[in-house]
């Protein structure tokens, strides 16, 4: 094994183990993937990262449907959507670049901080009064916008899942990192479908990156549904502000 892809595994196991948590394992994943694998198209860097983080995402899953209650014929709905999306966004990813979006994603990560810091019950459990169109017109819209976000851009999407799932739906942040694990499987499907389908993987490197993020997401979620939501509201808050500082690098200085 090469020193580099040695370093990918490691990138990815602890990729798998945030992302179980709060989502944002491809902050750590994709720029590792990017440095490492110099000269490689983005697209098919990030296609390659898929496959890790669809073995990470399907472990944390297992973990969480085994000690959280969750709607299965929401998360289908959300599922089947959002794969549709992802497949859209990475098809566009091919065609154009997503650089456009980092400026607007900075701003609205600053606010997600800011609020998330100020706002101590932030994450606890508050009934929203939606009647059912309400609640699936929610889903449908999150499943939509997250899906195509997840396929075009990437990096973040679990935790946006997490906080539109907090803030919209009034999920604790255990139910709202649970349910976001399933839809997060989903985006990955319809973005590895793509990518596969264009010949944008290079399964030497994905597919030992995904034992070691399966291991982080095993890991990862275990530790998520034992320490409960105040764990996983700091945990969170520092992946936000992570990624504040990765999208800013982006804007400002790279």
């Amino acid at each position: 094994m090469s020193i580099e892809l040695l370093l990918l595994c490691v990138a990815a196991f602890i990729a798998g183990f945030v992302d179980a948590v709060v989502g944002g394992g491809g902050l750590i994943q994709i720029p590792a993937a990017i440095i490492l694998l110099p000269g490689i198209p983005v697209a098919t860097v990030i296609g390659t990262t898929k496959i890790p983080s669809f073995c990470g995402t399907s472990l944390a899953a297992l973990q969480y449907s085994r000690k959280v209650r969750l709607n299965y014929k929401h998360l289908l709905l959300m599922a089947a959507i959002a794969s549709v999306m992802a497949f859209t966004g990475s098809r566009v990813l091919t065609l154009v670049s997503n650089d456009f979006m980092k400026p607007f994603l900075l701003v609205v990560l600053t606010a997600v901080a800011i609020y998330t810091y100020s706002k101590k019950n932030f994450g606890a459990h508050s009934e929203k009064d939606h009647t059912e169109l309400q609640h699936y017109l929610y889903i449908i819209l999150i499943s939509l916008i997250i899906g195509f976000y997840d396929g075009f851009v990437g990096p973040g999407s679990g935790s946006f899942l997490i906080l539109v799932f907090i803030t919209l739906l009034g999920y604790d942040f255990l139910k709202a990192s649970a349910t976001a694990k399933f839809v997060n499987l989903s985006t990955n499907i319809g973005s590895i479908i793509l990518f596969s389908m264009s010949g944008k993987i290079i399964y030497s490197v994905a597919l030992p990156m995904a034992a070691c993020n399966a291991m982080g997401g095993f890991l990862g979620a275990r530790l998520a549904i034992l320490r409960g939501n105040k764990f996983i509201r700091i945990f969170f808050l520092s992946v936000v502000v992570l990624m504040i500082v990765r999208f800013a690098y982006d804007v400002f200085w790279k």
